[in-house]
């Protein structure tokens, strides 16, 4: 058996979730060490700097030593070592896929800017109004588009969604998306119902 790898991991991080969801879909959970790690911003980790400089999660320490970050990067390379489909080789199924890859870390990076400025001493409204204009807006897009995610195979597109719809619920409880977006809503119920995504719930602790 090859030699586990290691991944500098929390069950709070949305961007660790995109990687351990690949993990799951492709089988290499086995390969994979989980090493629970906190990256905080203001407080650097000389545990995951010692792999990664940027103290930032996920990591992913290969056999050989060597190093991969951030989960854009993670997340292909789980799927090429393992032969996936999770990332389409060509033609219009792979910019779509790619597009949907890169909507769902945007609204995430969006999701956890909005997060941090709503827990300043002092938010600026402007700021948090800017925010969930973005977000609604988003949501909005993503439910016209909800009949093209159910029809098209699963990819690191509907991963990267998924992902970041589930942090709205885990960490946006009470903006209530799902009664604007219902199409949306039923896609995602249909999603968080695989057993990766069951098994990679954000969690408190």
């Amino acid at each position: 058996m090859a030699q586990a790898m290691k991944l500098h991991w929390s069950p709070k991080s949305p961007y660790v979730r995109k990687v351990m969801i690949c993990a799951h879909e492709l089988d290499l959970l086995p390969r994979l060490e989980l090493v629970r790690s906190v990256a905080a911003m203001r407080k650097p980790n000389p545990a995951i700097m010692a792999d990664n400089p940027l103290s930032k999660i996920p990591t992913l320490v290969r056999e050989d030593g060597s190093t991969l970050f951030d989960s854009i990067v993670i997340c292909e390379y789980l799927n090429d070592l393992a032969g996936g489909a999770l990332f389409p080789p060509q033609g219009e199924a792979r910019w779509q896929a790619l597009r949907w890859h890169a909507f769902g870390d945007g609204l995430l990076d969006a999701l956890i800017l909005w997060r941090n400025e709503r827990e300043r001493e002092v938010p600026l409204q402007a700021l948090l109004a800017a925010f969930e204009l973005k977000t609604r807006a988003s949501v909005h897009m993503l439910d016209h588009e909800a009949p093209a995610l159910h029809h098209a195979p699963l990819s690191i597109g509907h991963v990267a969604l998924g992902c970041a719809l589930g942090y709205l619920d885990y960490r946006f409880d009470t903006l209530g998306w799902r009664q604007s977006a219902p199409a949306l809503a039923t896609w995602f119920e249909t999603l968080r119902a695989r057993p990766s995504f069951a098994a990679t719930e954000p969690i408190d602790g």
